[in-house]
This record gives structure tokens, sequence and C-alpha cells, in this order.
């Protein structure tokens, strides 16, 4: 009894399944503004590599929340939430194709934080990180077809408990990623 009372009172704070697709829509339009900013300095990358590092690391918090929204959604999922199991899973070439995303944009993070924290800019990491990038570009962009319609009635959409704290929690990773971007002093490192 007592476990099915905790489990309204969340799905009113946060909307449940409904909520949940909203914070990773929210968090999917930041990651898309700031991708399109990396972008920007991947045609120029020379003169902005200090700028491509800084929206790189910007990035990380809010990726981790979209991603921390999907992978919270897939467990629900596949654990038997009866709300999440009733909203159905993603489309089946979308599940497909999720572990090779997640594995690229990992790759394609993690080779840049290497690169970042060791100073180099040659050598086989750079390898690894264009080409994750590539494979990364790929994916994503499949994704990025499939979802982007939704993205404005999604994000917008106030009637659905806990818009309040879907922004907040996206708000929270933006400051926190300009906050670390800053800290790690990238737009003084290779100046």
């Amino acid at each position: 009894m007592w476990q099915a009372w905790g489990a309204t009172l969340r799905h009113v704070r946060t909307g449940g399944p409904k909520g949940n697709e909203r914070l990773t829509a929210t968090a999917a339009v930041v990651v898309l503004l700031l991708l399109a900013l990396e972008g920007a300095t991947i045609l120029f990358i020379r003169p902005l590599l200090s700028l491509h590092m800084f929206v790189g690391v910007m990035l990380i918090p809010p990726l981790v929340v979209k991603l921390g929204s999907t992978g919270y959604r897939f467990a629900r999922y596949y654990t038997g939430d009866p709300a999440y199991r009733g909203k159905g899973p993603p489309w089946l070439f979308m599940r497909l194709i999720a572990p090779a995303l997640l594995a690229a944009t990992t790759a394609v993070i993690g080779s840049g934080v290497y690169l970042l924290a060791t100073g180099q800019r040659a050598g086989i990491w750079i390898g690894v990180h264009k080409t994750s990038f590539v494979v990364w570009l790929a994916l994503a962009s499949v994704h990025v077809v499939v979802y982007v319609w939704r993205l404005p009635s999604l994000v917008l959409d106030r009637r659905v408990p806990g818009f309040a704290l879907r922004v907040g929690l996206v708000a929270v990773a933006v400051v926190a990623g300009l906050w670390i971007a800053d800290e790690t002093a990238l737009h003084d490192r290779f100046t």
C-alpha cells in the first residue's frame, strides 16, 4: 500500500511517463542548441579550438540529464512499471540504434575530455575523437530527424505536473556546465 501511495505521489510531483518525456525533450533542446554551436566551431576549428572545448565541456551536464531521463524510462519500462509499460516502448528501429548512439556519444565526449585533460593536439586520440564524431553524427542525425518535430509541443506543455522541476533541473545542468567549463579555464588554456 505504501509503495503504491509513493508511486502516486511521485507521479503527481513529476508527471510520470509524460513528465519524463518532457524532461527528455527539454534537455534535448538545450543539447541541440549547444551542439549547433559546437558544430559551428568545427568549421573553423583552429581559431575556435578554445570555444570548441568550452562548449564541449558545457554539453556534459545537459547531456547527462537527457541520458539519465531516457535511461530512467528504459529502466521503468523494462522493470514492468505499469505507467511506463502503458506508454509503450519507443519505435523498434530507435531501440536498435540506441546502444550504438550511446556508445558513440560516450566515445566522442570521453575522447574529447581525454584530449582536454592531456593537452594532446595530435596522435591516436585525435583520430578516435574524429572517428567517433563521424559515427555519432550519423546516428544522432537519425535520432534528431525522428524526434525533433515533437520538441516544441513537449517542451512548452505546462499541463503535465512537474514543469518547474523539469525546467529547473535543465537550468541547473546548464549552469553546472558553464561553471565546469569556466573552472577548467578552457578559454585561457590554449590561447
